[in-house]
């Protein structure tokens, strides 16, 4: 939660204290609750503020909800004041045939800073070795 006297953009705020909150490490992407100065990982909320589960569906709770704790699937680094950043989605990376893990969101972040691109989307396939990547260009740069 972000609180009111905190005028800093960028970021989701800290814990409430109906909340705990852990990082797990996500090796492959690089991720790792041990990185300093500020760690990283992907975000898990445990208590009473937290739901129970999906209604009458076990496989998405299994995937879910560990011991408890919630994955969000969201990979957040923890500021250091406390608060939390998110910087990119645990659930959507995905590994190549030739083992390469892949995180499309980050791609996508890095390409659209370019001022030739107003939008891109990349997808992948585990089957395959490569990437593809659709790029609606900025009209106004180009011409």
């Amino acid at each position: 939660m972000t609180l009111p006297e905190d005028s800093v953009a960028g970021h989701v705020g800290g814990p409430i204290p109906c909340l705990k909150i852990r990082l797990r490490d996500i090796p492959e992407m690089g991720y790792t609750s041990t990185d300093t100065p500020n760690p990283r990982g992907e975000i898990c909320f445990k208590g009473p503020s937290v739901f129970d589960g999906y209604f009458m569906d076990p496989e998405k709770n299994k995937e879910a909800l560990v011991d408890g704790w919630l994955m969000s699937g969201d990979v957040g680094i923890v500021l250091p004041n406390g608060s939390i950043r998110i910087i990119d989605r645990a659930k959507n990376i995905f590994k190549l045939a030739q083992g390469e893990y892949i995180s499309p969101e980050k791609l996508e972040n890095v390409y659209i800073q370019s001022p030739y691109i107003e939008q891109i989307h990349v997808h992948g396939d585990s089957l395959q070795s490569f990437l593809v990547a659709i790029v609606v260009p900025d009209f106004e740069m180009v011409i």
